[in-house]
């Protein structure tokens, strides 16, 4: 099953609104055919094992499938996976999670079950949860989740007094940064962040396919942007959303319409602390520089309409090396 999520993790950032998923065929201990879903519209991880292993061999009768997530029931853009399952006649299907969709979960176990399938479930569940979170928490809220990403000195700036190099963090926390991105569907800033940085917003990685990048989404109250920004001249200028004047609860519902599903959210101070002030923010990713600034704006500004009325309290965090920085991870306890 630990290959199993490995290889749904290839499928990070591409399989929007569909989970990632990993499935492995194995046979007297070992490996005959794996798979993974790539991207949403693609064959689902069964299929795929099912179609690497048929290569090998002519039956699967005496075989087991190892699946991270409960196999489809119902036919969407794809066939359901069980109805493949049970036409193979595999001996045993072991499964991580648990279908999250109420209109789903374990109905698929339950057919699979009826056609003589031995089944098991809850195999590092836990890992296979966790690796979907945000595909979890937008099938049950409706809502994508929300991730605060900034990067700040030690005294909580973000901006260099005039004439400092403009990155305050180190080549190695810009990548981990754009590993970020890649995972995510959308990313949102404010209007002063698009004006003064002019920023990509994109997803610069090795290998990384030029059309799956995510939306680039610009928060503003007067709606007056320059028109040269790189956001409307590049070549992923069609992936710019820009919403005037809207609080930040419905920009999100826009979102999940869109089928976006994780958003990261990059600032400026006053975006993020919206985010905060609304209970929206699901996880932080804070990058700190070792240096002081003293002066300059802030990571998190409070907006005098909305303060923050409740603490956003922090668990189960991670703190991790990033060439001379440090990327402190976490989940947000307290939202909306």
């Amino acid at each position: 099953m630990r290959r199993a999520l490995a290889l749904a993790w290839r499928g990070n950032g591409r399989t929007s609104p569909r989970p990632r998923v990993g499935a492995i065929v194995v046979r007297g201990g070992k490996i005959i055919g794996e798979g993974y879903f790539a991207q949403s519209g693609a064959d689902h991880a069964e299929i795929i094992a099912i179609r690497a292993t048929r290569k090998r061999t002519r039956s699967l009768a005496d075989a087991t499938l190892y699946v991270t997530l409960e196999p489809c029931s119902t036919h969407g853009r794809t066939p359901p996976c069980v109805t493949a399952i049970v036409r193979e006649k595999f001996k045993r299907v072991v499964v991580a999670a648990i279908d999250p969709n109420p209109r789903h979960a374990g109905k698929g176990l339950k057919l699979l079950r009826r056609a003589g399938i031995q089944v098991a479930s809850g195999l590092l569940a836990v890992e296979a949860t966790e690796m979907n979170r945000d595909f979890n928490h937008w099938i049950t809220t409706g809502r994508p989740w929300v991730t605060a990403k900034i990067a700040q000195s030690l005294d909580g700036r973000i901006k260099a007094p005039s004439g400092d190099d403009r990155w305050l963090t180190s080549p190695a926390a810009r990548k981990a940064a754009h590993e970020l991105r890649a995972g995510a569907n959308a990313i949102v800033i404010g209007a002063e962040t698009a004006r003064a940085d002019n920023p990509h917003l994109t997803v610069r990685l090795p290998g990384r396919q030029a059309d799956a990048q995510p939306w680039r989404v610009v928060l503003t109250r007067s709606g007056k942007l320059p028109r040269g920004l790189n956001l409307f001249t590049d070549q992923h200028r069609k992936k710019t959303l820009i919403y005037k004047n809207m609080p930040v609860a419905d920009v999100l519902k826009r979102l999940a319409h869109r089928d976006v599903m994780n958003v990261l959210v990059e600032g400026g101070g006053y975006v993020l602390g919206e985010f905060f002030a609304a209970g929206l923010v699901n996880e932080v990713a804070f990058f700190v520089a070792p240096c002081i600034l003293g002066a300059g704006p802030m990571a998190v500004e409070w907006p005098t309409t909305s303060p923050l009325k409740k603490r956003a309290a922090l668990r189960r965090m991670e703190i991790e090396k990033a060439g001379p920085d440090f990327l402190c991870r976490a989940r947000v306890a307290t939202r909306a």
